[in-house]
């Protein structure tokens, strides 16, 4: 038992110490290389030099925005992979991306999505409406709810499109948005995003341990106190938000939710509580590494940090699959 906690404490630690180190090559990195000195100079002394202003007005917030988002995404993949019981779940499986993407556009067709609170308003309306209905249909068991959000998701997408080809004005407007990037999305505020993104992760570290007698069967948690029904809206409440909340910051990412806790389970070992620790430290490990990747990919300009996560993604998790198959949960 001492050595199992040993073994996850080192393996925490070690990705800790990854997470600092790519947020430092996410502050150095870019069209303009930065030294690691000069960075800590921009916070220390600042002498409003190009090199400080940009490493304290763009690629900091950029840094922290990405590190937040990819805790969010990661963690609400953990919580829908446990809820359902499926190791290739994640949150647009349940309807909340598409449902956040959905209400954004039609905010925009009609002048409502102008400012970056009211896009995280419409966001999280409509993250709370898909996941409603689609826990209406799919509550009696989890196979129901994966088919319930994935006939939502694809509804939704293709009024979606269907409304952004009918108003090319809206499709231009959000055409950077729709396609998922950290680029220019520093510039924005987004102290309510970070304060929603917060709490709602302090909220999945809380459900852990029902989540864990949840793991165990429906009636296994019952027979040891765990209030089934109430667990699962807890959990699809905290979903929506860290879903909703990273997409209407940064637009829909993919692959950050799916492959970190596919990957981060078998590091857990079957805990659930360790998992999401795994999944919350990993994730932004993903996400900003893909970013400083994005930014360095292309001499004429960015790529748009979605396509790189699938990228990535795509290929680590067909990997994974093949060579250790799935992890039963």
């Amino acid at each position: 038992m001492r050595t199992d906690l040993t073994r996850r404490v080192v393996l925490l630690a070690g990705s800790l110490t990854l997470l600092v180190a790519v947020a430092v090559a996410s502050v150095c990195v870019g069209a303009q290389p930065i030294a690691p000195g000069e960075v800590l100079r921009a916070f220390t002394d600042h002498s409003g030099s190009a090199e400080h202003l940009i490493v304290r007005d763009v690629r900091g917030p950029r840094t922290v925005l990405g590190l937040c988002v990819g805790a969010a995404l990661g963690t609400a993949g953990a919580l829908v992979q446990t809820l359902t019981r499926n190791p290739l779940a994640e949150p647009g499986i349940l309807g909340v991306t598409g449902g956040a993407a959905f209400a954004i556009t039609i905010g925009a067709s009609v002048g409502l999505a102008g400012s970056q609170a009211a896009q995280l308003l419409l966001a999280l309306a409509g993250a709370v409406l898909s996941a409603l209905i689609v826990y209406a249909v799919g509550r009696t068991a989890p196979l129901r709810l994966v088919l319930a959000g994935t006939a939502l998701t694809s509804l939704l997408a293709g009024v979606s499109l269907g409304l952004r080809l009918l108003q090319p004005d809206v499709f231009d407007e959000f055409r950077f948005w729709y396609v998922g990037s950290l680029a220019g999305r520093e510039q924005t505020p987004f102290l309510l995003p970070l304060v929603l993104l917060l709490l709602a992760l302090a909220g999945a570290m809380a459900a852990t341990r029902p989540l864990n007698a949840l793991a165990l069967g429906e009636q296994v948690a019952a027979t040891l106190g765990a209030r089934v029904r109430r667990v699962r809206v807890a959990v699809l409440a905290l979903i929506t938000v860290l879903a909703a909340t990273a997409t209407a910051v940064a637009g829909p990412i993919a692959f950050v939710g799916l492959i970190v806790p596919h990957l981060a389970r078998r590091l857990a070992s079957g805990s659930i509580p360790w998992l999401m620790a795994y999944t919350m430290v990993l994730s932004p490990v993903l996400l900003v590494a893909a970013d400083v990747i994005s930014r360095v990919l292309l001499p004429t300009g960015e790529v748009p940090v979605a396509i790189v996560t699938a990228f990535l993604g795509g290929p680590a998790l067909i990997w994974a699959v093949r060579r250790y198959g799935t992890v039963a949960l």
